[in-house]
């Protein structure tokens, strides 16, 4: 093939390799039993997407981009498995918002709706499933609050004071 047809910098392109869930430099990687199960699967379906690029032959250039991503994503997340402490959520404190505790929030004015959430590690967050990261303002404002206690929340531009009305693990 004539390299007239072909662009030179193609080649040189760095490939991106996507980041994991942001954790605070110095912050140790909390996760709870099913973090880290989940974390996991992740490795498991890395792995097998690998060998499946490994196989593929028909472009090399593509294949050596593809697994490129591929080996950082999968040395981010062993680093980050290597990392993970994991925190059993039943031998947290029953009374006490903590790590790996599901809870419920009433505002106190009356106004707006309760909310409920778990707190989880920084890689099986998911805020559509209630699932918030402990390292998330709304987490750390409440984490070690007790039931029936109220506390502050900052939300943009205005406060907002909340009960804690349950905790559960």
């Amino acid at each position: 093939m004539s390299r007239a047809f072909t662009k030179e910098d193609d080649s040189l392109e760095v490939p991106i390799i996507p980041p994991r869930a942001a954790l605070p430099p110095g912050t140790t990687n909390y996760v709870t039993p099913a973090g880290l199960e989940q974390l996991r699967q992740e490795l498991t379906q890395l792995e097998v997407t690998r060998t499946a690029a490994e196989a593929n032959r028909d472009n090399a250039a593509d294949r050596t981009r593809r697994l490129t991503v591929l080996n950082g994503q999968l040395s981010a997340l062993n680093d980050r498995i290597a990392s993970a402490r994991v925190v059993e959520p039943a031998a947290q404190p029953a009374r006490e918002v903590r790590f790996g505790a599901c809870v419920t929030l009433r505002p106190v004015a009356g106004q707006g709706p309760e909310r409920q959430f778990a707190i989880v590690g920084v890689d099986e967050a998911d805020v559509a499933a209630g699932k918030i990261a402990f390292v998330a303002p709304i987490a750390r404002a409440v984490q070690g609050a007790r039931l029936g206690q109220r506390v502050h929340l900052r939300l943009g531009s205005k406060t907002e004071e909340v009960e804690v009305i349950s905790i559960a693990y």
